[in-house]
């Protein structure tokens, strides 16, 4: 397979939840052409609807025209059809975080996109080389972790696998730039990379601290915020984020390396067994009632 040069001018995103929703809105705004896929019709529905809702705030904000809006809104193409993906220059992963999942839309991706096309990952804690593995060219696959909410947090996480190639990590560079974003860069892909490692320590302390009894979680967070200078603390961040994909993401990190520092509490288990998975569901560490 030859190696990703290209500057990305139609990108596809695998996946219209709260990432991929996001990852879209913000390439439709840079001015990239943007096919939107899920697998059920409902499911993009919700994924624009919170897409314009989105735009609708920007416009409200003056950081937006209501004709720029509409422009970007425009740009957006959705389809259940995994094979509209074989037009993109760029394809973007934003699929639930097991590895399964994503090994089967890797293949078929492999099958469909272009020789030449970028094959990226929003992954926030398995391994770029684990996923490429089931393709035909690794050296196209590449790491894109993004941050929520896509639009307003400027981070991406650049993630080499094994044998991602230079060209496909500047074309994903190039890509995540375009939309804003400013990038570090995660050399060797260990199980969670930089920050899902470095969130997930944090947030398993502080919810050990919670489930016994040293602190409530208002005052746990308090402390990061004031203390540390967090924007937000560790257990309100969980419950933005979803409770569900901070125990994925620490499970994973777990897995591979058996340090204890990201073993799951029970706590969380069970709050996911229980559906308190954060703001999505109105109840996690906090409540979210209306």
């Amino acid at each position: 397979m030859s190696e990703s040069t290209v500057t990305p001018g139609t990108v596809a995103v695998i996946g219209a939840g709260l990432m991929g929703s996001g990852i879209a809105q913000v390439a439709a705004q840079a001015g990239y052409r943007v096919l939107l896929r899920d697998v059920t019709e409902a499911a993009l529905a919700r994924g624009t609807a919170a897409i314009a809702k989105s735009y609708e705030r920007f416009v409200a904000k003056d950081k937006l025209s209501a004709e720029q809006a509409e422009a970007c809104l425009a740009r957006i193409v959705t389809t259940t059809d995994l094979d509209a993906a074989g037009e993109a220059d760029l394809v973007i992963e934003a699929v639930f975080e097991r590895i399964e999942v994503k090994h089967e839309v890797f293949r078929a991706l492999d099958a469909i996109a272009r020789p030449e096309a970028v094959l990226a990952s929003n992954t926030s804690a398995i391994p770029i080389t684990a996923i490429a593995a089931v393709t035909r060219r690794p050296e196209s696959v590449v790491g894109t972790h993004f941050f929520s909410p896509v639009p307003m947090m400027r981070l991406c996480e650049l993630v080499r696998g094994y044998k991602t190639s230079d060209a496909t990590l500047e074309a994903a560079r190039g890509f995540a730039e375009a939309v804003g974003k400013e990038c570090i860069v995660v050399n060797r892909d260990v199980a969670g990379f930089v920050t899902t490692r470095l969130i997930s320590a944090l947030a398993m302390e502080a919810i050990k601290l919670y489930e016994s009894g040293v602190a409530s979680a208002e005052d746990i967070d308090v402390a990061c915020r004031l203390g540390f200078g967090h924007a937000m603390g560790p257990l309100a961040t969980t419950d933005l984020t979803g409770v569900d994909v901070l125990l994925h993401a620490t499970s994973n990190i777990y897995a591979e390396t058996q340090d204890e520092r990201f073993a799951p509490p029970e706590l969380l288990r069970r709050m996911v067994t229980a559906g308190d998975l954060g703001r999505k569901s109105g109840r996690g560490f906090y409540r979210y009632d209306g």
